[in-house]
């Protein structure tokens, strides 16, 4: 599994101009799931995110989680972080699950992380989805779980 984290001030995702999902300061969370995933990944992913100290403390360093700052998750599905480039001119999506495997485990790893009562939003699995943020920082970071 793996997690695209960008730190932001603001994101929204939108389907068909109706806005899904939207947060403020807090993680826009690109979600891939790959073909060996299991809900152990999913688990091991989400507590990854959840608890990642990349947000700054009072003497700005990175010494804070989006659960110590009480900020929010916009979860958006993204197959294409399994897209392999290192071959020919198209990407190839081989590694990535079939769409019922990566929505059973991307609806876990949402599950997940609403334990943490953050605010958690979403955005449509399978919709052409427009996402918009400002990135804070900026800081972009991939979480994976293998």
């Amino acid at each position: 599994m793996r997690a695209l984290l960008q730190r932001v001030t603001e994101a929204r995702v939108m389907v068909e101009q109706v806005v899904t999902g939207e947060i403020g300061a807090g993680l826009l969370v690109l979600l891939g799931v790959s073909k060996t995933d299991t809900e152990a990944d999913a688990e091991f992913v989400a507590q990854k995110v959840l608890n990642l100290r990349i947000f700054e403390d009072q003497d700005g360093k990175m010494n804070r989680s989006v659960l110590d700052i009480e900020g929010g998750l916009l979860v958006v599905s993204q197959f294409t972080l399994y897209g392999d480039c290192r071959k020919g001119r198209r990407p190839s999506f081989d590694d990535a699950a079939p769409a019922e495997q990566a929505r059973v485990l991307y609806e876990r790893f949402v599950a997940i992380a609403r334990r943490s009562n953050l605010r958690i939003e979403t955005g449509v699995f399978q919709a052409d989805m427009a996402v918009s943020l400002v990135n804070d920082g900026p800081v972009t970071l991939l979480v994976e779980s293998r």
